[in-house]
């Protein structure tokens, strides 16, 4: 099945070096300077994981400057700017301009700045220091105060364009002499210390700081044979990103890699970098670590190396789907290092932003929300979505809602029906990197040193396996009794986990409610109406028509519901259709194998 195509960067530049695995702890010089997304110099541990071919392959995109991030080191060369570069957020923006102009030896400041009515910034003028014209604000002429401003004209403008801000018109002549790189530290705005240097400052700071690290990973290839850590360094060989996954989770992903979940919400220590943990879900439905890491940033060149990292330690097997916010530099990312995974955002959290974003409408709560809510569960083919998606735009006047269309534009991310036929292990969110956080949240916090946090994340992974090796236990000691006759059902009784057969059980239980409805029959393949009694909010019922397609031939069942294709269980409708026709063993194709 094809996908509409997402709104991905133009052109994505790709560096041709990649991390190598080795026998050594590794140090990954990282440059942020887009043409060189991962460093010259790389070295990763491991004897097991063997040196792969580059992700990142020249040629295979030009640049990763679109939708992404811009970033460059002062130490190097810094494009001039262009009209239609183009940069994820305005921070970025302005980030990017300011090391040019460090480069070329002039201050800078935000001249225009034009808002929507919610606050957001949908314009932006960003200019020389010394741009705008001398007025006196006293009135002693014989004591005029000294003035920096020559009314220079050197400036950028950019627009926020389907959420990318992109350079209109750039002005790079200046009416005024320019200093010295090595001077331009004593203009006002390249004096702040960004959270981005201040996390390097104090990671390589003292006790607590990047030789902890290194000593933890040392200590953990010891006693861990499949053990893999990746140091990321800049030119100064100061840490800045660092990457690591234990034996066990690499087995994991193996059996369970084949549907993951990536966010960086969480912050782990005192040095405010995020946590990021992919993570997946096992046979028994619980969210299993397979990999971290701690990131200094969070543009499009970190997450470039994260994901080269992981995917070598993961033989270069992507995963086949993966679940993440709607982090621009995350989905330029994930274009590049995984361009055949199938992309999903968190559902939940873009329905949370729903009352911030359209709850000031006189009729939020008298239409609008059901409106929005029935488009999107009750819509069975994508066709059916644009049209309930048109009519509540039109029928109230939402036309000029940007984010609405914004979100329209990318529907095939996040929209339950375009979302059919891709295996999601039963997850349309980030809750699985949610719930690892909160599992972690009982072994580490925000005040802790980067010493304390490794030795209780090591504490965490431990009691992590025991709840596990717990749940196979009990999988293998215990029988759920049947709830029915049914002789299916008792074949998944045998076959799964407690936790996946329940799940088997709740749609034998459905299938009560359930009524069928034959349709006709062409060749070998029989269609069924299966009309199913769904309980809603306030124990509120509604009958939902779904189609069962039979082939006897093949012994094939296939539901519009597509739960089985999603979830890999197999719905109450098709259950249906097998008790009618007498069924009692489904296909092995049917039997979940992971």
């Amino acid at each position: 099945m094809s996908y509409p195509s997402s709104s991905s960067p133009k052109e994505l530049r790709r560096s041709g070096m990649t991390p190598q695995l080795a026998s050594e702890s590794s140090t990954m010089p990282f440059t942020s300077e887009s043409e060189k997304i991962l460093g010259s110099a790389s070295h990763m541990t491991d004897q097991s994981c063997q040196k792969s071919k580059d992700v990142c392959k020249e040629g295979e995109a030009e640049g990763i400057e679109a939708k992404g991030t811009n970033e460059v080191s002062d130490d190097e060369g810094v494009d001039q700017p262009k009209p239609g570069m183009e940069f994820a957020t305005d921070k970025d923006l302005m980030t990017y301009y300011k090391r040019y102009a460090k480069q070329q030896g002039f201050g800078v400041i935000t001249q225009r700045t034009k808002r929507e009515a919610d606050g957001s910034a949908k314009y932006l003028t960003i200019g020389c220091a010394r741009g705008g014209k001398y007025h006196p604000s006293h009135n002693n002429i014989s004591r005029p105060r000294p003035t920096t401003k020559t009314d220079c004209k050197a400036r950028i403008n950019a627009h926020l364009v389907k959420g990318i801000w992109v350079v209109t018109t750039v002005e790079i002549a200046h009416n005024h002499s320019t200093v010295s790189p090595q001077k331009s530290r004593f203009f006002r705005s390249h004096k702040c210390l960004d959270e981005y240097s201040q996390r390097m400052l104090d990671l390589n700071d003292g006790a607590g700081g990047g030789d902890i690290l290194t000593d933890y990973f040392k200590r953990m290839r010891l006693i861990n044979d499949g053990f893999v850590s990746v140091v990321n360094v800049d030119e100064d060989l100061r840490i800045i990103n660092v990457f690591w996954v234990d034996a066990r989770s690499r087995a994991a992903y193996e059996y369970f890699g084949d549907v993951i979940t990536f966010d960086t919400t969480y912050l782990t220590n005192r040095y405010g970098m995020p946590f990021a943990p992919f993570v997946g879900v096992n046979h028994h439905g619980q969210s299993i670590l397979l990999g971290a890491g701690l990131l200094s940033n969070e543009d499009t060149a970190t997450f470039v190396w994260l994901f080269c990292a992981w995917l070598q330690c993961m033989d270069n097997r992507a995963p086949k789907a993966i679940i993440t916010d709607q982090d621009r530099a995350m989905k330029s990312a994930i274009a590049l290092v995984f361009p055949d995974t199938r992309h999903r955002y968190c559902l939940w959290h873009i329905l949370q932003k729903l009352p911030k974003k359209s709850g000031s409408h006189s009729q939020f709560n008298n239409g609008l929300k059901t409106s929005i809510l029935s488009s999107l569960y009750d819509s069975q083919a994508c066709v059916e979505f644009e049209e309930k998606w048109g009519q509540l735009i039109q029928k109230y006047d939402l036309g000029d809602n940007a984010w609405l269309q914004g979100l329209y534009n990318e529907r095939s991310f996040w929209v339950p029906t375009y979302l059919k036929g891709v295996f999601w292990a039963g997850m349309s969110t980030t809750q699985r990197s949610e719930s690892m956080n909160a599992f972690f949240d009982g072994f580490v916090h925000s005040g802790m040193t980067l010493k304390e946090f490794v030795d209780q994340f090591d504490n965490a992974l431990r009691k992590k396996v025991e709840i596990e090796t717990t749940a196979d236990f009990m999988s293998c000691n215990q029988t759920i009794p049947c709830v029915s006759p049914f002789h299916i059902e008792k074949q998944f009784q045998a076959l799964y986990t407690n936790t996946k057969y329940k799940e088997v059980q709740k749609e034998l239980l459905g299938m009560m409610g359930c009524n069928y409805l034959f349709v006709s029959k062409e060749g070998y393949i029989s269609t069924f109406n299966v009309l199913d009694e769904i309980t809603i909010e306030d124990d509120h019922v509604k009958t939902v028509n779904y189609s069962v397609y039979y082939n006897e031939e093949e012994c094939e069942l296939k539901c519009t519901c597509a739960l089985f294709e999603m979830r890999g269980i197999l719905c109450r409708h098709a259950l249906k259709v097998c008790q009618m026709k007498k069924m009692h063993v489904v296909p092995e194709k049917y039997v979940l194998d992971r």
